[in-house]
């Protein structure tokens, strides 16, 4: 075995064919604003920062200086029965930028953490205010939530679940997905049919009862499972629907969040106020690993209303605001404040959506779609082969200097912040060049 393949094979890499991988691999080791560049030089345009993640691009000088020192000045601190002043800053100019009322942070280390927890805090909430009987889940098909098992449970991502299908938590049913290709083929913006999607809940609500349900969960656009975007009025229906029946709906912004949608939360954007929101990945601009979930005031009051000083939620993280990723955090909401980067976004909306929907007619190309900076690009399978050709897509992308998200067969992209005209051109006109040979 060379010394190469030796070096390769001892990390499992998470959610890759690690075989196929280690026979052509596609590595990196070091970024700069909108790119990669391999171990032998070669710039790679990232047009899905990092992993939906590096929102104020890579290496941000700010963010990093703010690592840095807050690594030569404390390592870490606990905060079980103690503190650390930078972390309560964070959370209260997380606080700043939430929906208005949602004054709370818990924070985590990742986005599987953060909806964890927050399904914790759901069912614990309910108990908390008397209503014991609630404690059933409501996810979506084709949802992503991570992959702790409550994530997995409530998600819809069928790989993920198939391995684990026995050992769910029990009581978790789903509304159905939104991705109506037949009738919204090429949206641009939030597809016009599909708003009736959302009364499957009073559906379910029959079948279980409202006293039994504790919360819904839904991402306001799903992202890993290839950008499903909401219908006009869909994300209201839902609200009005479970403000109905008092029953929590929790939004999953983990990708959404911090500006992707040109503004500080998807529920923002959309103008629709949860009660629980689960947040990561821009959080930090990807750099150091932390998650939060931000909830509503009554909730927390409510656990705050018994006599007494004991701890209220039995939850938590040893690396819970651990002191490099309060400083990351705090630097990167001070850049993209200062930068006006959500704003940007905003405005660099059109521009992406031009240059997506220019790939409609390329060959194999079946849908577009996109809002704010995400975008997808479905693309027909292979027949038999499902995922085939989005597997050869990534590989000839990476080749030609692109990195692009592959979900089965549909190119996802979610550019950093930072993003320029000329990128979406040249990863455009990258894609059209290997769909024509592909």
């Amino acid at each position: 075995m060379g010394e190469q393949n030796q070096s390769l094979e001892s990390f499992w890499m998470p959610f890759t064919g690690n075989r196929a991988f280690k026979k052509k691999p596609r590595l990196v080791e070091r970024a700069a604003g909108m790119h990669y560049y391999t171990p032998g030089g070669r710039e790679i345009l990232d047009m899905v920062a990092g992993l939906w993640c590096c929102n104020a691009g890579h290496g941000h000088p700010k963010i990093v200086e703010a690592i840095q020192a807050q690594a030569a000045k404390m390592d870490y601190a606990p905060h079980f029965g103690f503190g650390h002043p930078a972390a309560f800053e964070a959370a209260d100019m997380l606080a700043s930028i939430a929906p208005e009322g949602m004054n709370h942070v818990f924070f985590t280390n990742s986005g599987s953490e953060s909806v964890d927890t927050a399904l914790k805090i759901a069912l614990a909430y309910q108990k908390e205010r008397g209503q014991a009987s609630r404690t059933r889940l409501i996810g979506r098909e084709r949802s992503y939530h991570g992959v702790g098992f409550g994530g997995i449970s409530v998600g819809g991502i069928p790989y993920n679940r198939m391995q684990f299908s026995n050992s769910m938590i029990p009581g978790v049913d789903h509304l159905p997905h939104t991705h109506l290709l037949d009738r919204n083929a090429y949206s641009r913006g939030l597809p016009e049919h599909g708003i009736e999607l959302a009364d499957e809940l009073e559906n379910i609500v029959g079948l279980h009862h409202a006293s039994n349900i504790a919360a819904v969960i839904v991402e306001p656009i799903a992202g890993s499972a290839g950008v499903l975007i909401p219908p006009k009025g869909y994300l209201k229906r839902l609200r009005e629907i479970c403000d109905k029946h008092d029953i929590l709906l929790i939004f999953d912004e983990v990708i959404t969040g911090f500006g992707r949608l040109g503004d500080n939360f998807a529920s923002q954007a959309f103008d629709v106020k949860p009660d629980i929101i689960t947040a990561a990945k821009g959080l930090t601009s990807g750099t150091v690993p932390m998650g939060a979930v931000i909830v509503r005031d009554e909730i927390y009051n409510e656990f705050m209303s018994k006599p007494g000083g004991a701890i209220e939620l039995f939850h938590g993280y040893t690396y819970s605001a651990h002191p490099l990723a309060v400083a990351a955090c705090k630097a990167t909401q001070t850049v993209y404040k200062d930068e006006g980067l959500f704003h940007r976004a905003a405005e660099m909306a059109s521009v992406f959506e031009q240059a997506l929907h220019s790939l409609k007619g390329e060959p194999n190309v079946i849908d577009v779609r996109n809002y704010g900076l995400m975008g997808a690009v479905e693309l027909a399978a292979i027949d038999g082969q499902p995922g085939a050709r989005g597997a050869d897509l990534l590989q000839k992308a990476f080749d030609a200097g692109l990195m692009i998200r592959i979900t089965g067969d549909t190119i996802a992209f979610s550019p950093p912040l930072i993003v320029e005209e000329s990128h979406m051109q040249q990863a455009v006109e990258t894609l059209k060049t290997i769909l024509r040979d592909l």
